[in-house]
């Protein structure tokens, strides 16, 4: 089991690296999801996740979480073949926590270089969690 803090990446380049390594069979665990990254202009990101929400009903799909460790969850999930049996399979073998667990505490983490967001103006960045404020979720 891999298990990999997402604190400082950027969100598209994570699920993409997690997407393939469950793919290959490894099984997943990312902590601190909420403090992934996402790039872009702040009203450019709330406009487009407020889009996503909109479609549909309140009764009838598609249902968009607020929560940061299922937008998380569901950034990878566009990024697999979910909708064929090894897609799911590999969807099922990645775990995504809000903060850290218990169960992890003390363990060392692994992170991605290439995924950090680098040299980036902080005004073109925002965080899960800011994102899954806006959309109406309360911790």
């Amino acid at each position: 089991m891999k298990l990999i803090d997402g604190t400082g990446l950027v969100l598209g380049r994570l699920a993409s690296k997690v997407a393939k390594e469950a793919l290959k069979g490894e099984e997943i665990s990312i902590v601190n999801s909420e403090k992934a990254l996402i790039k872009g202009h702040k009203a450019d990101i709330l406009l487009q996740y407020n889009e996503i929400r909109t479609v549909g009903s309140k009764y009838n799909g598609p249902f968009f979480p607020r929560q940061p460790n299922l937008i998380v969850r569901r950034t990878i999930r566009g990024m697999l073949p979910y909708k064929k049996e090894n897609g799911r399979n590999a969807y099922g073998r990645i775990k995504v926590y809000i903060g850290v667990p218990k169960t992890f505490e003390g363990k060392p983490t692994s992170s991605y270089d290439d995924a950090k967001a680098g040299l980036t103006a902080p005004k073109h960045l925002m965080t899960v969690e800011q994102l899954s404020r806006h959309l109406g979720w309360h911790n």
